[in-house]
């Protein structure tokens, strides 16, 4: 109890040092990390934590026999994919993302475990509640990922490299799993350093090795460069972060938007990204990946209506109202169709999601048999945050009766399961043609 006290304590301490401009004071002739505001400022570090092939990680955890065996996790059909690949399926060439007969075809003997989001959560939240005992400004961005600011920290455990080990060792002698840490003064950096030696790596840059790592990394392991950027970038004769210091802000910028602003940012060693703890998340989805190619308008109706009571129930247990319904496509060529609309008002209603997404998904054409489709939800806020109403009282009033429905579904389904009750799909038409 008062080791938890003295980590609140700190508090203070780091908001103080969030405030400092992270820079190098001997790098003044590169123009690397430069603060104009003082020259004697303390250099606070970030560290990111990520866990190592946590999914399978977690399978051959619960299941001790599959410990050393070639194991991936995700939908065993043929036409699945790799969720996460155990260390040892990746030396056969597998890879998250990757097709699974192809992963089978890698690797015959291959142990393929379903997804266990509950379990995977609840590890998570294990996870997550370590870190919290280290730093008061803990920043969880994934389901196995987050960043943890450790200025004010060394009074209780020393540099931000032996917090680093301390993290590594709870988490391990606590949940017997492993982490891989990146310890670097900018975010951006933290994030590269953990992904350099896993599994179980540890690795710190410090200040004055940012320049020379920076002139020498690789333009696809920036985070946000992307097969699109990467391909722009190539034609451009970008090969290193280091290269784009060679045209002009101006020039990024008009050729690719706000990210060419960022990039020359980034070359430069400068990265405002703090980190920030409790952010709220930005888009809830839901997709799949269909039993059979197919443009059968009906079949992909019923995937929508799915979706959107899987989206809509996500959105209330969270507390969120979600002002934008974006479709996604995939077809049997891979190509990847997206279309948004945003609403008259926020809404948490799995009937106005659905219907939306229908009205995203009659206005293509679908010549292209579809592989997988998905529906999601950004433009989020609180749902304690005022909205403004609809010039149309009648249209609110239809809203709010249809949540009232969505809410008493919920229950239904807390109690007695997810598939105790759903909508049929004559129930969901009668719906649009009403509104």
């Amino acid at each position: 109890m008062i080791f938890r006290c003295c980590v609140l304590r700190m508090k203070c301490d780091v908001i103080f040092y969030r405030k400092i401009k992270r820079q190098v004071c001997d790098a003044e002739s590169t123009g690397f990390l430069q603060s104009p505001a003082r020259r004697d400022s303390v250099i606070a570090m970030i560290l990111h934590m990520d866990m190592d092939a946590f999914f399978a990680s977690v399978e051959q955890l619960d299941h001790p026999e599959l410990k050393g065996t070639a194991l991936v996790v995700g939908d065993a059909s043929g036409r699945g994919v790799v969720a996460a690949a155990s260390y040892e399926a990746r030396r056969y060439g597998i890879h998250s993302a990757m097709p699974m007969f192809m992963a089978r075809q890698k690797c015959p003997h291959l142990v393929i475990m379903r997804v266990r989001k509950d379990r995977y959560k609840a590890v998570s939240r294990s996870v997550m509640a370590i870190l919290d005992r280290y730093s008061p400004v803990v920043e969880q961005v994934s389901i196995d990922e987050a960043y943890v600011d450790a200025a004010g920290c060394d009074r209780l455990f020393g540099s931000p490299e032996h917090m680093a080990r301390l993290i590594q060792s709870e988490i391990r002698d606590t949940l017997s799993l492993s982490c891989s840490m990146g310890v670097a003064p900018l975010k951006f950096l933290a994030k590269i350093a953990s992904d350099m030696h896993k599994p179980a790596g540890l690795t710190v840059i410090l200040p004055e090795q940012v320049p020379p790592i920076i002139a020498t990394l690789p333009i696809c392991k920036v985070p946000g460069v992307g097969k699109q950027a990467l391909e722009h970038l190539s034609r451009l004769g970008v090969s290193t972060l280091g290269d784009i210091r060679a045209f002009k802000p101006a020039f990024l910028v008009d050729r690719m938007g706000k990210f060419g602003h960022r990039l020359a940012e980034l070359a430069c060693g400068r990265d405002d990204g703090q980190v920030i703890p409790n952010s709220p998340a930005k888009s809830i989805s839901s997709e799949r990946t269909l039993a059979a190619d197919t443009c059968d308008r009906e079949i992909l109706r019923q995937q929508l209506l799915s979706q959107s009571e899987e989206v809509g129930r996500q959105l209330r247990r969270k507390g969120y109202r979600a002002r934008t319904v974006t479709l996604k496509l995939k077809q049997a060529d891979f190509r990847q169709i997206t279309r948004s609309l945003t609403l008259a008002g926020p809404t948490q209603s799995s009937n106005i999601l659905f219907q939306t997404a229908l009205t995203l998904i009659d206005n293509l054409s679908l010549a292209t048999p579809v592989r997988l489709i998905g529906i999601g939800a950004s433009g989020l806020i609180d749902t304690a945050a005022p909205h403004q109403l609809s010039l149309f009282p009648e249209t609110d009033l239809k809203d709010d009766e249809w949540e009232k429905v969505d809410t008493v579904m919920d229950r239904i389904a807390k109690r007695f399961g997810p598939k105790a009750v759903h909508r049929g799909m004559g129930t969901a038409e009668s719906m649009i043609d009403e509104s």
